[in-house]
This record gives C-alpha cells, sequence and structure tokens, in this order.
C-alpha cells in the first residue's frame, strides 16, 4: 500500500503573521445605546396611546351622530352634526385668523362640541366667542333657504333647531359663548376700551337679534313634519 503523501503548500505571509494576537479592546459602556433600548417600547406604547387618542376624538363624531339618530332618526341627526360642526368651525377660523393656533373641534356626544385653542386677549376672546353662532346662524339660514326652495319640512326643522342652538349659546351662562363674550366686554369696558366693548357689545346684540328672528321665522308647528 502506498502511504499517505504528505503535500507542501507555499502561503503568504499574512501582514499580521508573527505578531502577538491583541484582544479588541473595550470601549466603555454604551449609556446612550442602553437608554435608547430601555426607552424604546416606552416611546412605542406612548405613540400608540397618542395616535388612539386622536382616534378617539375623531370617532367622537360617529358615537354623537349615532345617538342623535336613535332620538331623530339619521336624516335629522346628519344635519345636527353638520350644525354643530359649521358652528364650531366659527370659533376655529376666528381664532386661526387670531393667531391663536387653535385645534380641531372635538365633539362631546349628546354635549356639543368645541375648539381648544391658546388664550388671547378679551378683545380676541369676544370675538372668537360670537364668530361660533354668527357662522351657525348663517349655516341655519341657508338650511331655511334650501327647504323652502325644495319644499322640505326637514331642512326647516334642522334650520329652526340651528337657529335655536345658537340663540341659547348666546346665553351669559357658565360655559356657554354668551359667558365669554359678557366677561371680555365688561373688562374692556372698565378699562380695556370702550370704543372695543361698544362693537363687542353691538356684535353680540345683532348676533343674538339675527338668530332670534331666525328661529321665529323657521318655527314649525310639530304635526307638520
Amino acid at each position: 500500500m502506498v502511504g499517505p503523501r504528505q503535500l507542501s503548500y507555499n502561503v503568504p505571509m499574512e501582514p499580521w503573521a508573527g505578531r502577538d494576537y491583541e484582544p479588541i479592546q473595550p470601549r466603555g459602556t454604551d449609556w446612550r445605546g442602553m437608554l435608547r433600548r430601555l426607552f424604546a417600547p416606552v416611546l412605542f406604547v406612548l405613540g400608540l396611546l397618542a395616535k388612539f387618542a386622536s382616534l378617539a376624538k375623531f370617532a367622537a363624531i360617529f358615537v354623537a351622530f349615532g345617538g342623535y339618530a336613535l332620538i331623530w332618526g339619521w336624516k335629522f341627526a346628519l344635519g345636527v352634526i353638520a350644525l354643530i360642526f359649521l358652528h364650531e368651525l366659527g370659533h376655529y377660523l376666528e381664532a386661526k385668523r387670531e393667531g391663536l393656533n387653535p385645534d380641531w373641534p372635538v365633539f362631546i356626544p349628546f354635549l356639543g362640541a368645541y375648539v381648544k385653542h391658546t388664550r388671547g386677549n378679551p378683545w380676541q376672546t369676544a370675538r372668537v366667542a360670537v364668530a361660533g353662532p354668527l357662522l351657525g346662524g348663517i349655516a341655519a339660514l341657508g338650511f331655511y333657504i334650501a327647504g323652502r326652495s325644495d319644499h322640505s319640512s326637514l331642512l326647516v326643522a334642522l334650520a329652526y333647531f340651528g337657529f335655536f342652538l345658537n340663540l341659547i349659546n348666546l346665553l351669559p351662562f357658565s360655559i356657554l359663548d354668551g359667558a365669554s363674550v359678557w366677561r371680555s366686554t365688561r373688562w374692556l369696558w372698565h378699562g380695556g376700551g370702550r370704543g372695543k366693548a361698544v362693537m363687542s357689545g353691538t356684535l353680540y346684540v345683532g348676533t343674538a337679534v339675527f338668530l332670534a328672528v331666525g328661529a321665529y321665522v323657521a318655527y314649525l308647528p310639530q304635526h307638520r313634519l
């Protein structure tokens, strides 16, 4: 038998050949990486909660619609949602014009809606407060004109609801828009400029008269619905 042959290879020497092996030296504790790994799950959960909170605010409009639909039917409920939204849009647009950084309207089922914005001076507050009922009344007027043109008792009834709802909102009580207008007007009268106070009061009274006349004209007895 032929024994195994021994083969020889000429292997080129590597640059590091012949040197003593030096292990890689640690650079120290990576505190930033540790903190990133530690808080990554927390930040992820907070992000999800923020998204769910935004979805909950948006979903509230559907809850409100469902509740109103159970009371009045889906057609009237849809009109109510539109009227409330346009009322709040008045606040939003005026607050935006005033530079008060408003958020989009948030619906609260069976209680209405609200627009959150930064605090302004009394003159700004009065204008933002009255802008909601004013645009809401204009929206109700649109419903009334459309209802009369199409001979739609539903649209006329929604017009009456819009006029009446915005008129109630001008009452100077508690968290209603009327309270914000009157507080601001009183402050302006006693030290912030009586000219602006007169303008604020005139705007308030004029809007209230417009809404009251609209509600009177659009009123329909129950048996006609």
